[in-house]
């Protein structure tokens, strides 16, 4: 048996029995790795993010694992949604737990011991009573479940800057927000997506204050927070009453859409899409990508939200990016009275980062301490000293298996259908290896993930279609030209 010096702090002895040989101590740590990568590999990246990427182990005592999540959202929703699934997967790693805890930590809350060592059983010693699921502390008070998201004063239409690649989407919010309660509903619903750090949440926010500062009853809710809502609704038993006070408001306005999940949540959503379009109320939506693309998505909640008006934002320009940045030095200049910026320095810095308006506030950050440090004014080398990390660091594009699709299906005059179908033909079955190929040389997705998100298919059809395009690719210079064109175009 393995000296108790050389186990993980998650182990506790355990007792072989009498008369057989020695057993190896499982280590959780390493078990609850393996729990993550399964539940990773079965849910797919997306889901593994939202639910169980903060899901942590906290101690496993006697017959129950303890874990911890950030917040009462998270816990409520793995309770309802997963907890069956993570026990039986903690089950097999870790033979003899029977029960999960789920406890939500704090900043404050001591770390448990990671583990307690339970006493040895003798034979007249009964075996430890099963401890049950934690349930969630009930309050005294109920937190209203439609309570809104709150929404940042700064964010308004006077502090949003408008150029060539937000015009479109900054007048159809306008226009909605300027609605009267009669007036006829202009675009419904308005979807608006944009990349991060673009402004669609700064514009969705401004369309939500200038209407409450009309009149009109205005909701605005992040997906998570819509969701948490009808989950505690559901648990107090005031479903029916959270769905009829989310009908009686004029404009609903969702941020983060793309984060919408659960069948049942995703189904109450359509529900309240369909009632509030249906009677005449305005819907505004702001997620990361195309209804269309939204495949977490019930394909009724896509379909209609595809039926309103749907408005890019697309990168910032050049000239916009100068007037976020003159207005983010005056912003500054408010504290710091000596820091000036010529517009030489502005225009360079606005050419140089070119991503979008966050790090355009870090360049401005980085700006004001090489300033206040140095002690000297602002000239061009001092801007390409200081904004040379932001620069050199910056991520290239992160090129998702769901653009890869799109422009290879439009490059090839097909359909997106028809690439995830299983049709055969000729015109289908090269887009698809060749979509296939890029999607294993430009993500870092494994190849099973890549055949489910290929209509469900084998890893090895998967490799079958990456090997072959590798080989004709150095044999067909026509072949070579178009996958580096596909290239070029997914990295724009």
């Amino acid at each position: 048996m393995k000296s108790s010096e050389s186990l993980s702090p998650f182990s506790a002895p355990v007792l072989p029995a009498l008369g057989s040989a020695p057993v190896d101590v499982v280590d959780p740590a390493a078990a609850w790795d393996r729990v993550k990568r399964r539940l990773r590999a079965e849910y797919g990246d997306d889901v593994f993010s939202s639910w169980f990427a903060r899901l942590d182990l906290d101690a496993v005592v006697e017959d129950t694992a303890q874990l911890s999540v950030p917040t009462r959202f998270l816990r409520s929703w793995i309770q309802t949604h997963y907890l069956d699934k993570v026990l039986a997967l903690v089950g097999n790693e870790l033979p003899g737990i029977a029960h999960i805890s789920l406890n939500v930590r704090t900043a404050t809350r001591p770390a448990p011991p990671v583990r307690s060592p339970a006493p040895e059983p003798t034979v007249d010693q009964p075996s430890a009573k099963p401890m049950p699921y934690l349930r969630p502390v009930e309050t005294s008070a109920r937190e209203d479940e439609l309570a809104g998201s709150p929404l940042d004063r700064r964010m308004t239409f006077e502090s949003y800057f408008v150029g060539r690649s937000n015009a479109l989407a900054h007048a159809a919010a306008l226009q909605v927000a300027r609605a009267g309660a009669g007036e006829p509903v202009p675009y419904n619903p308005l979807f608006i997506h944009a990349s991060v750090g673009l402004g669609k949440s700064h514009l969705i926010q401004a369309t939500a204050h200038l209407a409450e500062s009309r009149g009109r009853r205005v909701l605005y809710l992040t997906a998570e927070r819509f969701m948490y809502g009808f989950v505690a609704a559901l648990k107090a038993q005031t479903a029916i009453a959270f769905k009829e006070k989310l009908r009686t408001i004029d404009i609903l306005v969702i941020d983060d859409l793309q984060f919408l999940a659960g069948k049942s949540i995703q189904q109450e959503f359509c529900h309240t899409l369909n009632a509030l379009i249906d009677g005449g109320k305005q819907v505004v939506v702001a997620a990361d990508r195309p209804p269309t693309d939204l495949e977490t998505l019930d394909e009724r909640v896509r379909s209609r939200l595809s039926g309103g008006l749907v408005v890019e934002i697309g990168s910032l320009d050049e000239m916009l990016r100068v007037k976020i940045l003159k207005s983010r030095i005056e912003a500054a200049r408010a504290h710091h009275a000596n820091f000036d910026v010529p517009d030489p320095v502005v225009a360079y810095v606005a050419h140089q980062v070119s991503t979008n308006g966050r790090d355009l506030d870090g360049a401005v950050n980085r700006l004001l301490a090489h300033s206040a440090l140095s002690g000297t004014g602002m000239s061009l080398e001092t801007a390409e000293a200081a904004i040379r990390d932001l620069v050199k660091n910056r991520e290239p594009r992160r090129v998702k298996i769901e653009d890869i699709q799109r422009i290879v299906a439009k490059h090839y005059n097909v359909s997106r259908a028809d690439i995830l179908s299983l049709r055969r033909t000729a015109t289908v079955v090269k887009p698809r290896q060749v979509a296939m190929y890029l999607a294993k040389s430009l993500t870092p997705r494994s190849l099973p993930e890549i055949g489910r998100r290929f209509g469900g298919r084998d890893h090895t059809t998967v490799l079958h279609a990456v090997r072959k395009i590798e080989g004709l690719v150095g044999r067909d210079s026509s072949l070579a030209e178009e996958v580096d064109l596909l290239r070029r175009l997914l990295s724009e």
